[in-house]
């Protein structure tokens, strides 16, 4: 037995000696150490020894296997150092050379421009809520007091993917989602991306964005309207801020209003921005439709309310001074690097 552990030494020895790699000498520990290797089966034939020389035998083993272990650590050791050394020559690092810089990316314009007004009115107490833009015919229209054939969804002229379902052309059927979920009171906000039919020129875009306000509670008045609106555009455009509404027509409205803004640029003197005229066309509200308060499932003899629906684009666009719209959507860094 003593000349077979030690022809088995000399074996490991010289194998591992030779050894190249670090894979190479886990090979070789698998072929003398491992649960098939050589001094397993020497401990699997004990079995065969005299009982009173198996202690004798065993230690043998454990011996062989020790003086075995300490080379192999000893040589992965040589092998990993020269592995380490020919990998820092190959990837020695010139100290000299400039730094590269890293580019850091920040917020788009119009998520500027939208946590702005969400600033705003949630400092009033609103909630900021959200919808789906993939949208029922009857939530985006109907319910908006818009049926079949009226000449506003001409106006509106949206993306259909079947007779009943489209992508939303406003942000109105989430405050149809919700006054039919939540009792009034109701102050929420709705911004979110919308769709509609349009050629892409300066100020226009298949798809942009817009924030939608709905107040629903007793005794609401256009008074209500007209001094929240008058705080917000104090609040997003400057102190010195004027607001004037002008009658218009929405059918989920009435009675509604265009609602100008005294130029921020001029002070309402008259400059290129506001195209001479001292005032800018800023949004569009009016106080809610009986029949849209009806058919959300809200009494219109004892509730009332008000809507507006502003641009986001067109508050960043009046915000930073950009004069076309399609630069939001470029991705040219060197236009959003100045925001």
């Amino acid at each position: 037995m003593k000349d077979i552990l030690e022809k088995i030494r000399k074996e490991a020895m010289e194998r591992m000696e030779s050894a190249e790699n670090l894979d190479r000498l886990n090979e070789i520990r698998v072929a003398y150490l491992g649960k098939k290797g050589e001094l397993t089966q020497v401990l699997k034939s004990m079995k065969d020894v005299a009982k009173e020389d198996r202690p004798k035998v065993g230690q043998m083993v454990n011996d062989t296997r020790a003086v075995i272990e300490e080379r192999l650590e000893d040589i992965r050791q040589q092998i990993a150092a020269k592995q380490r050394e020919a990998q820092l020559a190959a990837e020695t690092i010139d100290v000299t050379l400039p730094a590269k810089k890293m580019r850091v990316g920040h917020r788009h314009p119009n998520t500027i421009a939208q946590e702005e007004v969400e600033r705003v009115f949630v400092g009033m107490g609103y909630e900021v809520v959200e919808g789906p833009e993939v949208e029922l015919d009857y939530y985006n229209f109907e319910a908006l007091n818009i049926p079949a054939n009226h000449p506003a969804k001409d106006e509106q002229d949206t993306f259909y993917i079947t007779k009943d379902i489209l992508l939303r052309t406003q942000t109105s059927p989430v405050q149809v989602r919700v006054m039919e979920k939540q009792k009034p009171p109701i102050r929420i906000i709705a911004p979110g991306r919308v769709f509609r039919a349009d050629e892409v020129d300066a100020t226009h875009s298949p798809s942009f964005h817009q924030i939608e306000g709905l107040v629903i509670d007793k005794n609401i008045t256009l008074a209500d309207l007209k001094g929240t609106l008058a705080e917000f555009a104090k609040e997003m455009f400057g102190p010195e801020t004027k607001v004037k509404f002008r009658p218009h027509h929405f059918p989920f409205t009435e009675p509604s209003a265009e609602m100008d803004i005294t130029c921020f640029k001029c002070g309402g003197k008259g400059c290129r921005m506001c195209k001479g005229e001292g005032w800018i066309e800023i949004l569009g509200c009016g106080m809610v439709h009986p029949k849209v308060l009806k058919m959300s499932g809200i009494d219109p003899e004892v509730y009332s309310g008000f809507a507006f629906g502003i641009g986001l684009e067109r508050i960043a666009l009046l915000k930073y001074e950009i004069d076309d719209m399609r630069l939001l959507y470029e991705n040219d860094v060197r236009f959003l690097n100045q925001f």
